[in-house]
């Protein structure tokens, strides 16, 4: 069983991690534990890109950025995996820069000292030298930099669909069991 918290930040991609929540729902009897967090960017994009906040309406535990108490702010806490989605440069670079100071960075940076699973799901393009070289410091640290870069060979045709190529890949990296389309198949 694992121990899963997701973090979303201000990147455009709200999509990604409304996506990501619901699958994970889906999956919930694999999941010990599943946290939410949001910057306030994040709520703000999540409402532009998707026009609601059915974020408050998740049966999630919440935690706010501030909440150093929260038990992934703590190798203690033993959590599993942490997924940012969508991840901006802004926190890429401060997680690269060891910069713990919000809940969402210390509890990346608790994550990569512990071992486990930091997968990043960053989101900007195009990428600049200094996106390039954080994603090399935080690759070389343990963490999994996957781009939101969706596939069409599976014939997506709406845009949860397409949504779904990327996040469908995550739960993959995270190591949960996942009915999805497969090449070859």
């Amino acid at each position: 069983m694992q121990k899963i918290v997701v973090a979303v930040t201000g990147a455009s991609g709200s999509i990604y991690a409304k996506v990501l929540l619901s699958k994970l729902l889906q999956v919930k009897d694999q999941i010990d534990e599943l946290s939410l967090l949001m910057t306030n960017n994040a709520k703000e994009v999540w409402q532009t890109e998707l026009g609601d906040e059915s974020y408050n309406n998740l049966p999630i535990k919440y935690y706010s950025q501030q909440d150093f108490n929260a038990p992934f702010a703590s190798g203690s806490g033993q959590y599993n995996t942490m997924i940012i989605i969508p991840c901006s440069m802004g926190t890429l670079g401060r997680i690269s820069s060891g910069i713990s100071n919000d809940l969402i960075t210390r509890a990346a940076d608790v994550i990569l000292k512990e071992r486990r699973k930091l997968i990043c799901v960053v989101r900007d393009t195009p990428y600049n030298l200094i996106h390039i070289k954080n994603m090399e410091t935080v690759t070389l640290a343990g963490g999994i930099i996957c781009p939101a870069t969706p596939s069409f060979y599976s014939k997506p045709t709406t845009i949860e669909e397409v949504a779904a190529t990327v996040v469908d890949r995550v739960i993959d990296l995270a190591g949960l069991p996942l009915d999805t389309f497969r090449w070859g198949k």
